[in-house]
């Protein structure tokens, strides 16, 4: 899976509240173009951010699957789900 080609957002220096404000308006948009696959790049630092991102990504009925970059923590690849 390469990475670069996925349409990403990265939440550095964003506090948590605007952070997932713009991974709902993010989600939206990827969700609007039909992107299967799309990548948050959140940082490691403390976790605050990941774990507001995981916890909204649990919820999002449009998301099939999620899993943290195995080569890089700090990015949740992000599978969206379409009704076929």
């Amino acid at each position: 899976m390469i990475l670069s080609s996925y349409p990403k957002i990265d939440l550095h220096g964003m506090d948590r509240e605007y952070a997932l404000y713009k991974v709902k308006e993010f989600i939206n948009d990827c969700y609007k173009l039909n992107y299967e696959y799309i990548v948050i790049i959140h940082g490691i630092g403390t976790g605050i951010l990941k774990n507001s991102v995981l916890d909204y990504l649990k919820k999002e009925k449009r998301v099939l699957e999620y899993k943290l970059d195995f080569m890089n923590p700090g990015c949740t690849i992000v599978r969206l789900k379409f009704d076929k």
